[in-house]
């Protein structure tokens, strides 16, 4: 393709070359020879008159594409499916009276898509638990470290680093759940004819149905499925779609949730992605270590957020048996939402692989709020000490609004503990202050949950995509 004509920065920058394959056309249009061959080979299998020799002449050109020869003949007829009959024909002189025998354009179009979205579900699955796994082994790192948690972004009870993780993973293994749901429930189109009532194939069998529901099911097996939805107009439901998109979707709002933890944690210094020796951070500021990768992920994932509102118009607005109003929509739409999810997995699973953890700065921004967080367990010490509880909370609730505005008004630390500690009237429970001051007291039962979450939930998950996993790799593109 030339330089001076647009190119998609999902095919040049983003998407891996495995996603990229399928929504290729060469795979494309393979698969509708492929499909035409289950047809004939089906047929023959039932009677109709067709030969071993027309099948294999088939099968010998399925790779044999002259896109240019493709190009003129569809500027010709100005119908893809019947350009490509043409194209085949020619390579195929002997078997062209058998090509797409009885079928309609659905047939090759709607079951490639399906034979395409099948392909994308899978590969966009091993990803997906990838980046579990990888995040997984991260909290259980980080099971026990104390960090800040945070409500309205407001420094709130101490959670733990590795606890937080499994707030991530919880969303995508909801993630998994949805699109292995949509795979598992994914089917074939089959042979429906023109509206869906199979009235071609009925006649090619003179009124035997029991053949055309044989033929139905014979495409349907060779073409990788184990059923075919039982009922459909020219096409399949765009229902199917919307359901698909609709998870991708909804694993780009993980994403970016995610990513979005990420970018906080690194202004904080706290956590932060991986950053190469080399890689430039701004051209302007030497310093900068700006969060790029995880920056691509919500800039990637608030487009495959906004695809789902496509899909779902497209399906409302299918009338009666079909429009081909879906047709431009849906070549944008599906491809898209299968190359987005691809990018911002591939570099969540790049980033999750290589996450660093800064414990002093995080022990730092503890040491600034801890000391206010203690004084409920200063309170419950002083009162078992026989102290007055209300008397000791004001004493407690006056020590904090001095240190709070030597912080505010002045940039100084948090000195509440030495406060305390200066003053007489807490002597009963001095002894115990580094006790009531360990961050790890104040965690609960992060550190139990974190094993209890990945023995219970994660390991079963990881266990199921063992194969998978052996093959998961990653590519990525650094460059913004």
């Amino acid at each position: 393709m030339s330089e001076k004509a647009y190119k998609s920065c999902l095919s040049t920058r983003y998407a891996s070359q495995e996603m990229q394959y399928i929504f290729s056309q060469h795979y494309k249009i393979t698969s509708y020879r492929k499909l035409w061959i289950y047809l004939a080979k089906s047929q023959k299998e039932l009677g109709s008159n067709i030969t071993d020799k027309q099948i294999a002449e088939m099968e010998k050109n399925v790779d044999k594409i002259d896109y240019e020869d493709l190009k003129v003949e569809e500027s010709k007829t100005r119908h893809e499916v019947y350009a490509n009959i043409n194209i085949f024909a020619k390579l195929c002189p002997a078997s062209k009276g058998i090509i797409h025998s009885g079928a309609t354009s659905c047939f090759v179009t709607d079951n490639t898509d399906l034979i395409i979205i099948k392909e994308g579900l899978n590969i966009v699955l091993a990803r997906l638990v990838a980046v579990i796994k990888e995040l997984s082994a991260f909290a259980l790192n980080y099971c026990s470290l104390p960090t800040l948690g945070f409500t309205h972004l407001q420094p709130a009870q101490l959670t733990t680093v590795g606890k937080r993780a499994t707030l991530w993973i919880h969303d995508l293994m909801m993630d998994e759940r949805n699109l292995s749901t949509c795979l598992k429930n994914l089917k074939f189109r089959g042979i429906k004819g023109t509206t869906g009532t199979q009235a071609s194939f009925l006649d090619k069998f003179n009124g035997d149905h029991d053949k055309v529901k044989k033929l139905d099911n014979l495409v349907t097996i060779m073409a990788g499925f184990t059923e075919s939805y039982s009922v459909t107009g020219q096409t399949y439901s765009r229902k199917v779609d919307l359901d698909v998109i609709s998870a991708l979707s909804s694993l780009g709002a993980s994403i970016h949730k995610i990513c979005t933890d990420l970018r906080l944690l690194a202004s904080m210094k706290e956590v932060e992605e991986p950053f190469e020796q080399t890689q430039i951070g701004s051209s302007a500021m030497p310093y900068k270590r700006n969060p790029m990768r995880s920056e691509r992920c919500c800039s990637l994932s608030r487009h495959l957020i906004t695809l789902h509102s496509n899909a779902a118009n497209t399906f409302a607005n299918q009338w009666m048996e079909r429009t081909l109003d879906d047709s431009a929509n849906r070549r944008i739409t599906i491809s898209e939402s299968f190359l987005t999810t691809d990018a911002c997995l591939l570099t969540l699973l790049n980033i999750s692989q290589g996450l660093i953890v800064y414990p002093k700065v995080i022990e730092s921004h503890i040491e600034q709020e801890l000391p206010f967080m203690a004084t409920e367990n200063i309170l419950s010490a002083m009162e078992m000490a026989g102290i007055d509880r209300q008397e000791c909370h004001e004493k407690l609730r006056i020590l904090s609004h001095e240190a709070s505005n030597q912080v505010k008004q002045y940039g100084k630390k948090n000195d509440l503990i030495e406060r305390i500690k200066l003053d007489s009237y807490f002597k009963p429970i001095i002894n115990q202050l580094h006790l009531l001051m360990d961050p790890k007291s104040f965690t609960g039962r992060a550190a139990k949950q974190v094993v209890e979450f990945y023995d219970e939930d994660i390991k079963p998950l990881l266990k199921r995509y063992h194969e998978q996993l052996k093959r998961t790799s990653v590519a990525v593109n650094l460059s913004i």
